[in-house]
């Protein structure tokens, strides 16, 4: 009989296994100093804790352990400090190095992973036209439609033993070398009954690595259809999910599927009612909004929305990926335009302070390569403040009080700065580099002599550990140029009171009879 698992409702620590010092044992060193105990309940390890080959972790080689940076003593230790672990699973790719692709390569039509991919051409046959280099460009009418994530049809043409060279489906990073090698996230095909045989080995392998949470990274992309946009395809990608469900409660899993789109199309909503905890990706815009007008209304809109529907959600400030501007976007949808959280005037204004500040910018493409729309800001949190320690400080206790469970980037809780020099050095993907610097043990220490981090520490630790936040939250009334939230638990609370012009804020709680005051 399978072991009934709690999700944890405390903080989250998000990082890479070697985002401090040079392995996981180094963030587990971190994790028993004194100034961090009882500070998180769960860890978000990213993906390179499996053996991976590009885009830091998310082109997967297979789910074994990347024993460069993890060991067995690792898991141990983190059960021991009751951390719950969340992982990825990326189901809408493999990498060109994983076993099935390189099966394929070696043995062409032979291959038992034959179907496992996606030929393009195949893929297309009949509904498009040949071009002059030997790839179908589908018809205008499906063209338009598809969702595209870089510039140019999402292809990677790779060699088998015959002497020629197949396109194949590949929606994100491939990188071809001078001599020819190369690297690429190949689009997995979800009508072959061997990937679902690998999605049920590959559950089961992370559950008995101590995942708790799994985070369905690029789902929305799994489900390919010719006349659709290839994006959260309906009702495919709906059953898909239920699919994945059904694998994941098998092995003790909680689902996180990760959708970057428009609040305007309504798929938080949509997912969030089918019971499924969502990524609240808008509170990093709508929190940098806040801080920077001295304005509340947006962030305490989303907010009462969040509680009236009871979402189940995960919030964050920094991530290892960009800062989203595209989510806070209206859509149109159906001939009728729903709003966004923000004005678009009012997400280009985030998107310029943030690049005025330093921070590199993500764009989508249309088929012809002509950029469409903006995606993402990187840049690090405390850069993307303005450097702004009381910001910063603020902005990690509006997430602490949101509702949901609060995830936190390692090198925002040492208030790090843009890594211009890894952007530069990063190639296509430089941009994300910005917000990745590694910190050494000696980093860490330095940062817990200062008071933004010290200060960040307790914030975190009260949300970790009252058992106010298992309570009901309210959004009390106030200026658009205050917040006031309280959460109540019996007789434990903690009540938040903002003043957004001046940047201070009062945290009043009470834990088992001892009332304390915080004053910043």
């Amino acid at each position: 009989m399978s072991k009934e698992y709690k999700i944890s409702n405390g903080v989250m620590l998000n990082a890479y296994p070697d985002s401090i010092g040079s392995n996981l044992n180094d963030i587990i060193t971190m994790l028993k100093m004194t100034e961090f105990k009882d500070v998180f309940s769960l860890f978000y390890v990213l993906p390179t804790f499996f053996n991976s080959d590009l885009d830091r972790g998310f082109s997967i080689i297979d789910y074994n352990l990347n024993k460069e940076l993890v060991s067995e003593e690792d898991l141990k230790a983190l059960e021991e400090l009751n951390i719950q672990l969340k992982f990825d699973i990326v189901l809408n790719h493999l990498s060109v190095a994983s076993p099935q692709f390189k099966d394929l390569l070696k043995h062409g039509n032979q291959s038992k992973y034959k179907d496992f991919f996606i030929n393009w051409n195949e893929f297309w046959e009949g509904n498009g036209t040949m071009g002059a280099d030997g790839v179908i460009i589908p018809k205008e009418e499906f063209l338009t439609k598809l969702f595209m994530r870089k510039s140019g049809l999402p292809i990677l043409k790779v060699p088998f033993p015959d002497g020629t060279k197949k396109p194949y489906w590949n929606t994100f990073y491939q990188k071809v070398n001078e001599d020819n090698s190369f690297l690429g996230q190949m689009d997995v095909n979800a009508n072959s009954p061997l990937v679902w045989d690998f999605y049920e080995e590959t559950l089961q392998k992370v559950s008995g690595f101590g995942g708790r949470i799994l985070r369905l990274d690029a789902f929305a992309y799994l489900h390919k259809e010719i006349g659709q946009s290839n994006f959260f395809n309906k009702p495919g990608t709906w059953e898909y999910l239920e699919r994945i469900k059904q694998i994941a409660q098998k092995n003790d899993l909680t689902l996180l599927p990760e959708i970057h789109a428009e609040y305007g199309l309504h798929l938080h909503d949509e997912v969030a009612s089918q019971g499924y905890y969502i990524y609240d990706f808008f509170l990093p815009g709508l929190t940098i909004h806040t801080i920077e007008n001295a304005s509340s209304k947006a962030l305490i809109t989303w907010a009462k929305e969040i509680i009236n529907k009871g979402y189940k959600t995960v919030n964050m400030l920094g991530c290892h990926d960009g800062i989203p501007v595209l989510d806070l976007k209206g859509k149109e949808v159906d001939g009728v335009y729903n709003k966004g959280l923000l004005e678009d005037a009012e997400i280009e204004d985030i998107m310029n302070k943030i690049m005025d500040r330093g921070g590199r910018v993500k764009n989508l493409y249309d088929p012809s390569g002509n950029k469409i729309s903006y995606y993402q800001v990187n840049a690090t949190f405390f850069s993307a403040l303005g450097e702004d320690e009381k910001k910063l400080l603020l902005a990690r206790a509006i997430q602490m009080f949101m509702p949901g469970i609060p995830q936190v980037w390692y090198l925002d809780i040492f208030a790090g700065k843009n890594d211009y020099e890894a952007a530069d050095k990063g190639g296509s993907a430089g941009h994300k580099e910005i917000n990745r610097t590694t910190l050494t043990l000696q980093d860490v220490e330095a940062g817990l002599k200062t008071d933004i981090v010290r200060n960040q520490l307790e914030l975190i630790r009260l949300r970790n550990t009252s058992k106010a936040f298992l309570g009901t939250v309210t959004i009390n009334d106030s200026n658009d140029n205050e917040i006031d939230i309280l959460w109540i638990n019996q007789n434990d609370s903690a009540h938040l009171k903002a003043n957004l012009k001046t940047k201070t804020f009062s945290i009043n709680s009470s834990q088992e009879g001892v009332l304390k005051t915080l004053e910043f």
